[in-house]
């Protein structure tokens, strides 16, 4: 007998994340290991009078193709798979990989034609011309990169997705209209000072859309802004199944002018080079999921830790007023749970990822900032 948790998780992403109406095209994306839950979403989409799309694969990233198809095969999407892209109504990706680092063993080169390939669907989503959603699974290959097993994996799985989200919706709405407001963002961390510009940006709430679980304010920053250095200490940047240790990046006027890693730093310098927009910031995302509290190397939850926030090199989203364009959009997740501060505007609005002044409880007196 399926556990009840699964059609309610199925029932929150069809209902909430992409609000599937009668006739709709529902792409599925996922590979075998998550039969319970895409089976479930197949029958909720049934419900709902609209049509699933089902396209599986045994390796969610690369496989086959990937490793054997000539480049420039690899850079054009077939044409069934494009009008696909161009025609589908909404898009439900399902995450369990057999292994946690799939694509990590495919060329620089190949994987870059992959991006490239993808960008019919990637204009739609960054522009959110379309509801989307990407939707975690519970399976071994995860489970041992988190360090736990299965069961707790799962469990952990179902108490980060399975909230209330309009309470939390109503709380990262009062975050976001303090960024709303603001010009200037300053992040201060070990290793890390760095300022950048929200001015006319407005933000989005992650409250069970696009990702789930949700749980994150983001914007795009002013291509031009960011000045300064941002060290990635406590957590290792993975992309493509790669870990990148101890990244250090340093902005100027936007750019990245350097870029070093205690491990992996070619790989670091190889896709920040993708092409020119890789090298500029296309998000500022504040981690706002009180269920998450631990690295997972699985950036879906990562990038929602509560008192973290993370930067995407590359694309932007369009919609939050974004200008950057790369087919890399690469999310590096910050800990400042333990030394840092978010300022706003010359404000001190959180301290050791514990919100201050309206936002929450203020700081003790005597509280020295990281200035």
């Amino acid at each position: 007998m399926r556990d009840p948790r699964v059609d309610e998780y199925a029932r929150l992403l069809i209902e909430r994340s992409v609000g599937v109406q009668p006739g709709w095209q529902v792409a599925i994306r996922g590979n075998h290991l998550a039969r319970p839950l895409i089976e479930a979403l197949i029958e909720q989409i049934a419900r709902k009078g609209a049509y699933p799309l089902l396209q599986l694969s045994f390796e969610q990233i690369g496989g086959p193709f990937a490793r054997e198809a000539p480049l420039e095969l690899l850079r054009e999407p077939a044409p069934l798979q494009r009008r696909i892209w161009e025609e589908v109504d909404a898009l439900v990706s399902v995450w369990s990989p057999e292994d946690a680092h799939e694509g990590s063993d495919l060329a620089e080169e190949r994987q870059a034609a992959m991006q490239e390939a993808s960008k019919p669907i990637r204009v739609r989503t960054m522009a959110m011309a379309i509801p989307w959603v990407i939707a975690e699974w519970p399976v071994q290959s995860l489970a041992d990169e988190a360090g736990m097993t299965l069961e707790e994996y799962r469990e952990f799985i179902y108490a980060a997705v399975l909230l209330d989200w309009d309470s939390e919706a109503e709380r990262m709405r009062r975050i976001a209209a303090v960024f709303d407001a603001a010009d200037e963002v300053r992040l201060v961390g070990d290793g890390t000072d760095l300022t950048l510009s929200l001015a006319g940006r407005s933000g989005a709430v992650d409250d069970g859309h696009v990702n789930m679980p949700g749980g994150e304010v983001f914007y795009s920053p002013v291509e031009d802004s960011a000045n300064g250095v941002i060290e990635f200490s406590e957590f290792p940047a993975v992309y493509w199944g790669t870990e990148v240790e101890g990244a250090r990046l340093v902005f100027e006027d936007g750019r990245i002018v350097e870029a070093s890693a205690a491990r992996n730093e070619d790989f670091l310098h190889a896709t920040l080079d993708t092409d020119e927009g890789a090298r500029r910031l296309g998000e500022l995302g504040i981690g706002c999921n009180p269920g998450i509290q631990r690295f997972m190397k699985n950036v879906g939850f990562d990038e929602k830790i509560d008192g973290t926030v993370h930067l995407a090199v590359g694309n932007s989203y369009s919609f939050t007023g974004g200008k950057n364009a790369s087919a890399i959009h690469w999310d590096i997740v910050k800990d400042l749970r333990t030394t840092g501060q978010i300022h706003v505007d010359g404000r001190l609005v959180q301290q050791n990822g514990v919100w201050v002044g309206e936002l929450g409880c203020r700081p003790e007196a005597g509280t020295e900032l990281l200035v």
